[in-house]
C-alpha cells in the first residue's frame, strides 16, 4: 500500500457553517476522513463527513446553551483528509500525521468521520503534544477488543489501540451500553466506566473531572451513542441509548474544562433518507467548535 508522504486535503464540495477562509491564523480546525474500511455491519460512515457539511447551513450559528455564535470563532474547515483505501493502518497514519500538523501550529483540531477506527492516529498525536492526556468516549459500545475480524485495527478495537497511547487510569468511558463480559469486565475493574443518567446533569463525570481542571481532554463521540430513535443514520445502532438532553449535560461539565481535541465519527448518512441523524450530527459538530473554543 502507498503511503501519502506529507498529509492533503480535498477542498471540493460544501464546508462547515461559518467556517473562516483564511486557515493560516486559524485557532480550530475542521478536517474529514471518509473511510468506513472496517465497517463491521452497515457501510457508509465514508459519506458522512460531506453530509454534515451540507446540511450544517440548516442549523443557527448561535448556540442558546452556550451562548456563543460560530461568527465570533475564528475556526477553519481544511476539507477532507486524502486517504488510501483499504487497509485501515495506512489511513490511521495519515490521521496522525494530519492532527501533528495542526498540534504543532497551535491549532485545535476536529476530526469529522468516517468509522471510529481514525480515532486512535489522532489520540496518538495528542499525547505526543500532551503526555498527560484525558481521553472521553462517548461511544454505545466499548471497542475494547484487541483484534476483531483478522484485524487489530477495526473499528470494534479503537479504544484498545488508544490505550496503546493513553494511560488507563486516564481513560473514561461514558454510557457504554454494549460489548463482551470480557470488556465490561475490563471497564468495571479499571474504573473506567462511568454510568451517564438519562434525563439528570452528568454528576459522575462532574465528580471525576472536577480534581483535573486545566488537563488537556480528548474527546470522541460515536454518534451510536444516541438512541437510534433520534438518530438512526449509523451503522451499528444501540436501542437503549441517549437524547439530545443528556449531551447537553455532557457539555455544561466539558465547558468548564480543558478540551484539546475532538472527533464526531459514524454517521451514515444514507441510512436516514429524512436527513436528521446528518443535522443532528451537524449540531453536535457546532457544541463541540465552540467547546474548543472556550478553552
Amino acid at each position: 500500500m502507498k503511503y501519502i508522504i506529507n498529509p492533503t486535503f480535498d477542498q471540493t464540495g460544501a464546508i462547515f457553517l461559518c467556517s473562516k477562509e483564511i486557515k493560516e491564523n486559524c485557532e480550530i480546525a475542521i478536517f474529514g476522513v471518509p473511510f468506513d474500511g472496517t465497517t463491521s455491519f452497515r457501510p457508509g460512515a465514508r459519506f458522512g463527513p460531506a453530509a454534515i457539511r451540507e446540511v450544517s447551513v440548516g442549523i443557527e450559528s448561535f448556540c442558546p446553551q452556550l451562548k456563543v455564535d460560530l461568527e465570533e470563532i475564528n475556526f477553519s474547515d481544511f476539507g477532507s483528509l486524502e486517504i488510501p483505501f483499504g487497509n485501515p493502518l495506512p489511513v490511521i497514519n495519515e490521521v496522525e500525521k494530519a492532527s501533528k500538523k495542526f498540534f504543532s501550529k497551535g491549532i485545535k483540531p476536529l476530526m469529522i468521520g468516517g468509522e471510529h477506527s481514525i480515532t486512535s492516529g489522532a489520540v496518538k498525536a495528542a499525547v505526543e503534544s500532551y503526555p498527560d492526556l484525558i481521553l472521553l468516549q462517548l461511544d454505545a459500545h466499548a471497542d475494547l477488543r484487541n483484534n476483531w475480524l483478522g484485524s487489530k485495527y477495526n473499528h470494534a478495537c479503537t479504544m484498545q489501540r488508544c490505550l496503546d497511547y493513553v494511560q488507563s487510569s486516564k481513560v473514561y468511558q461514558i454510557g457504554i451500553r454494549s460489548g463482551t463480559r470480557q470488556e465490561f469486565q475490563e471497564m468495571e475493574s479499571k474504573k473506567r466506566l462511568i454510568n451517564h443518567l438519562k434525563g439528570q446533569p452528568a454528576c459522575a463525570l462532574d465528580n471525576i473531572l472536577k480534581e483535573n481542571l486545566g488537563t488537556p481532554i480528548y474527546l470522541t463521540v460515536d454518534l451510536d451513542w444516541f438512541d437510534p430513535s433520534v438518530l438512526p443514520g449509523t451503522g451499528t445502532p444501540e436501542p437503549g441509548g441517549y437524547y439530545w438532553e443528556d449531551f447537553a449535560a455532557i457539555i455544561d461539565v466539558l465547558k468548564k474544562h480543558n478540551i484539546i481535541a475532538a472527533d464526531v465519527v459514524e454517521l451514515a448518512p444514507q441510512l436516514d433518507t429524512s436527513s436528521i441523524s446528518s443535522i443532528f450530527a451537524a449540531k453536535v459538530v457546532r457544541s463541540l467548535i465552540m467547546l474548543l473554543s472556550q478553552n
